[in-house]
């Protein structure tokens, strides 16, 4: 089960996922983030994984396709972490924006 919650403040509009990022659910997850990116204006679009379980290969995709159009992240765990930082990697995020901002509160 995937659970996605959403924050709304005057710097960011923040994506919580719980659970599990595995199909069937990660169509869901398209939609919303579809619709997320919507009407940003000046905001950053951020997607926060740290209560997140479980990543299969077609939900790391998912994530590097949202990476790849400038999401950001947001994430505690170790191995979540060194996931973000292997597709930044592969997508050439590293121009000097993080791609995974600590939790930080804005």
């Amino acid at each position: 089960m995937l659970r996605i919650s959403t924050i709304e403040t005057r710097s960011y509009r923040k994506l919580v996922l719980e659970g599990k990022l595995v199909e069937p659910w990660l169509g869901e997850l398209r939609q919303v983030w579809s619709s997320a990116k919507e009407g940003l204006q000046e905001r950053r679009l951020v997607v926060d994984l740290t209560n997140v379980t479980v990543i299969s290969q077609e939900g790391e995709a998912t994530l590097f396709e949202f990476m790849q159009q400038g999401t950001q992240f947001s994430c505690g765990g170790v191995l979540i972490k060194h996931m973000l930082k292997q597709l930044a990697r592969r997508s050439g995020c590293g121009h000097g924006s993080r791609p995974y901002p600590s939790n930080s509160h804005d």
